[in-house]
């Protein structure tokens, strides 16, 4: 399955160091935000579960976690909403942004002004879209073939193994039973969330255009309200 990238391992490098300096927080804290919507127990609304899984291995702690979830219960907090944005980057690769702000006026002239001056532009909704698929992804820390064999047990529907870790693919509603299935197995998993992973990647011309790639998506996720940046380029 395409999506297994080097943005991935840059991704995950950049959220350790967010967290370290507090960025990565207020993302989160936004996605708990919205996902207690849904209900403020996770042990019901396996949503708002993920979300906390996340920000605790990111170390987020126990009060900011408690804040967020309160602020469906404050009527002072400002309304958040998620929006997800369509771009398209240098090589013609697809971009799909998403965002939780409580100021659209403020969010989209910030998402756009990062894509034109890094040599991209803002698609039209659809236009972008059909090339990705939502999917469940988690890193696991396994390699081998029995590793491979539980996590296709487990109801996984893929997983690509590199470095002696795998990143496993499953079906969006799936993930968590996964997640718990893998957990239960003994596995060790390193992080679980929902991305929109490309039906297949675009190649690029040359190293030139992978920079360009990269700063662009580097852009668009240090900007606060952005959540999440997925892409179809294969920067490997």
């Amino acid at each position: 399955m395409s999506g297994h990238s080097k943005w991935s391992t840059i991704k995950r490098q950049k959220a350790v160091t967010d967290a370290k300096r507090g960025a990565v927080f207020t993302k989160i804290g936004n996605q708990i935000a919205i996902a207690a919507r849904a209900g403020t127990d996770p042990t019901m609304n396996t949503t708002l579960a993920m979300v906390i899984e996340k920000a605790r291995q990111a170390n987020m702690p126990n009060a900011n976690i408690e804040r967020a979830i309160a602020r469906v219960a404050d009527k002072n907090a400002a309304a958040l909403i998620e929006e997800t944005y369509e771009a398209y980057g240098p090589g013609g690769v697809g971009i799909i942004v998403e965002v939780a702000t409580d100021n659209k006026n403020r969010t989209m002239p910030e998402v756009r002004t990062a894509l034109t001056k890094n040599g991209g532009r803002v698609a039209d909704p659809g236009s972008v879209m059909f090339q990705f698929a939502r999917k469940g992804v988690m890193t696991v820390e396994a390699a081998g073939e029995d590793a491979l064999l539980a996590v296709l047990d487990a109801g996984a529907e893929d997983a690509v193994e590199e470095d002696g870790e795998m990143t496993v693919y499953t079906a969006d509603k799936d993930l968590m039973a996964v997640r718990k299935a893998l957990v239960d197995a003994g596995l060790k998993v390193k992080d679980a969330e929902l991305q929109y992973v490309p039906n297949s990647e675009v190649e690029l011309p040359d190293e030139e255009t992978k920079a360009k790639v990269l700063k662009i998506l580097d852009a668009l996720d240090d900007l606060d309200d952005v959540t999440n940046v997925h892409t179809n380029a294969k920067l490997d």
